[in-house]
């Protein structure tokens, strides 16, 4: 991989600029997000493929621009992504979602609002007809989340969002600083980002951005975060509980 300085120099004007390159990938993973349900009739499982692909290629162009993005491995890492697991397992409808919170709050912090779960995520039910299409997309999930997702949110919270809130010159930021109101905020935002587990995304947030602080590298963080998101998808489709994946 090419160092920053001769990526710099060969790049267009506007990749020069530090914030495009780790929060560009972020922005067109949450924005199809967004667009993606109710288009037509699988829209959202169409959709996470095109995502998954084009964000996945994006991050790939990037990459010259992106010199934290590598890969790391370590006994660490792995603890941490199977421990993260075991708490989304544990808390999974035990703790109110931030909708019931929020209800909660605006009723004057009177009788608490029942709980109205999304429809989960089941290609199975929407392409009843068509299993090995179904396979598809659950093969297409897997991958999303447990090797795009990870580069783009760990590039994203814990290479930028941290460390911009020590510093807007947040390159000259070492991976190892430590900065008590920009960790709990990043924690806090990563949180809010999963609404129906945002108890759950705060500890594992802080969990990742513990082990980028200790090896001084995003390697750790991102492979914490895929051993979380394969165990959980795994458990989705051995158990049918899709609401993990």
């Amino acid at each position: 991989m090419p160092d920053s300085t001769s990526a710099t120099s060969s790049s267009p004007r506007w990749l020069q600029i530090p914030e495009v390159a780790r929060v560009l990938p972020f922005a067109v993973f949450v924005l199809i997000t967004a667009l993606a349900p109710g288009l037509f009739a699988g829209s959202e499982y169409w959709l996470y493929a095109v995502k998954t692909a084009g964000v996945a290629a994006l991050l790939w162009w990037l990459r010259r621009w992106l010199p934290e993005m590598k890969l790391a491995f370590s006994a660490s890492a792995v603890a941490v992504g199977v421990a993260v697991a075991v708490l989304w397992w544990g808390l999974e409808g035990r703790i109110p979602t931030l909708t019931q919170v929020w209800q909660w709050v605006a009723h004057g912090f009177q009788a608490w609002p029942a709980a109205t779960p999304e429809p989960p995520w089941n290609p199975f039910k929407q392409f009843p007809e068509s299993p090995t299409l179904a396979w598809f997309f659950v093969l297409v999930r897997v991958v999303g989340r447990s090797c795009v997702v990870p580069l783009v949110e760990e590039v994203f919270y814990r290479g930028f969002v941290y460390r911009y809130f020590i510093s807007a010159r947040f390159t000259e930021v070492p991976l190892t600083t430590w900065n008590p109101f920009a960790f709990v905020a990043t924690c806090l935002l990563f949180g809010l980002s999963h609404p129906g587990q945002w108890l759950a995304g705060i500890i594992c947030a802080a969990a990742y951005q513990w082990l980028v602080i200790r090896h001084g590298r995003l390697g750790d963080a991102i492979t914490a975060h895929a051993v979380t998101n394969l165990l959980l998808s795994g458990w989705a489709i051995g158990t049918g509980q899709w609401q993990f994946t």
